[in-house]
């Protein structure tokens, strides 16, 4: 790696240290701080329905923002509507506001987060190219996953400590200071490089063509598509089980004002993070296959989700949870590769963002149906249901690997499967 491309990574691993930070102050508590507010499981996990509602409905156009007006207008549109959202969400918990607030503000905090995704990931293989890194894409994002386990690690275990000594309230404020602190980092350092914005259309004419661009490259590539597929079942689960664990491990603890302890589990899930990030290239080794990997991590996170919600011992679930955690976060930057190699540099962000909508398209249905379950089943069976809704993704992976795309089998220092606008399937 040259000294450009090294420049290019420390920008993307300061980023991601940043935003991870402000994100993941809210994420031991955030469950707890709906429920304190009033909301049932239902309603809380309903909130977290229109929260991906919102990346749902607005991944399209903000791509369209991304690639159309540039991946650092893009970050940093993101980070003041993340901001805004946040202290809203602060204001509704301040003076017990009805459900359809929650909705409303939720929506809006999906509005900030898909501002950022496929972006800022875009934004960096685009620039590491440009720079003359063509080797492979899982350690660099690998290392990002290290980083972000570390800010999570930080960021939620100060805030359940700060709820605990304070309030529920106070994380979210100081989400919104390190928010606005990113966005002046950000302006300072961050520049499209690789990269040309293309204004010339007419905002809505740009939007087809977005998604025109998302369904040519994503759903019209068969091993893009697959995966893309598998998106709901693995991401709806996935982000319903974050934030279950807060009240599922309360409960198993039997204190329900130990805020600390949610904290403890969000931590938890960040150390589980650093060690996947360090050991996914590692893993990577011992696979024939990128995807396998991918189909070999789903089935042990179900495996563990059916596990942990049989379990009633405390400290077993913790040891549980970390695995899950370690497991999910070794997968990802190999999944991040894999769909990398096979996605052309002028749609990256595009289709990324559209990936990112399939799973949040997951997470609209899923949570509210797990969360009902919780309420009526409680919050272990709940768990052992998502592990099985999981399982459903698998088959769309198998179908994924069969397809033998180069992106498959490559490994750092191959060529992207991907390049100059060509797919693997494009001559």
């Amino acid at each position: 790696m040259n000294a450009a491309a090294r420049r290019i990574q420390r920008i993307y691993l300061t980023l991601t240290l940043g935003n991870t930070l402000a994100a993941s102050f809210i994420w031991g508590v955030n469950t707890l701080f709906l429920l304190d507010a009033g909301l049932s499981s239902f309603e809380a996990f309903a909130a977290n329905a229109f929260f991906t509602l919102g990346m749902v409905l607005f991944e399209i156009p903000t791509g369209v923002v991304a690639d159309g007006w540039g991946r650092r207008t893009s970050f940093l549109l993101g980070t003041i509507t993340l901001a805004g959202s946040t202290f809203l969400y602060y204001l509704l918990w301040l003076y017990h506001s009805p459900f359809w607030a929650w909705a409303i503000v939720s929506i809006l905090l999906g509005l900030g987060f898909t501002f950022f995704s496929g972006a800022v990931e875009a934004w960096l293989v685009d620039a590491m190219r440009f720079s003359g890194y063509e080797g492979g894409l899982e350690g660099v994002f690998g290392r990002a996953q290290m980083i972000s386990g570390v800010a999570m690690l930080v960021g939620s275990v100060a805030g359940g400590v700060i709820a605990q000594a304070t309030n529920l309230g106070v994380p979210f404020l100081i989400r919104v200071g390190v928010l606005m602190v990113m966005f002046g980092v950000a302006f300072w350092v961050m520049r499209d490089v690789g990269f040309t914005p293309e204004r010339s259309r007419h905002p809505v004419q740009a939007t087809k063509g977005v998604l025109t661009a998302s369904i040519d490259n994503g759903l019209k590539n068969p091993p893009v598509r697959y995966v893309m597929l598998a998106a709901p079942f693995t991401a709806g689960v996935g982000i319903y089980v974050f934030y279950a664990l807060q009240p599922f491990l309360l409960d198993l603890f039997g204190d329900p004002k130990a805020y600390s302890i949610a904290g403890l589990a969000a931590a938890i899930v960040a150390g589980s993070q650093v060690l996947g990030g360090w050991l996914a290239p590692r893993i990577r080794l011992l696979f024939r296959k990128r995807s396998s990997v991918l189909i070999a991590s789903v089935s042990v996170s179900a495996g563990i989700l059916v596990v942990l919600g049989i379990t009633k011992v405390f400290w077993v679930a913790l040891l549980l949870l970390a695995v899950w955690a370690m497991v999910a976060a070794a997968a990802m930057p190999v999944q991040q590769a894999y769909l990398n190699d096979m996605i052309p540099s002028k749609q990256r962000a595009t289709v990324l963002s559209f990936a990112s909508l399939m799973g949040s398209s997951g997470g609209i249905v899923v949570q509210p149906v797990l969360g009902r379950a919780a309420d009526i089943y409680g919050y272990p069976a709940s768990l052992a249901l998502g592990g099985l809704i999981e399982l459903i993704a698998l088959p769309f992976l198998v179908a994924s690997r069969r397809q033998n795309a180069p992106a498959d089998s490559a490994r750092d220092g191959d060529e992207p499967a991907a390049v100059d606008g060509l797919t693997p399937e494009t001559p």
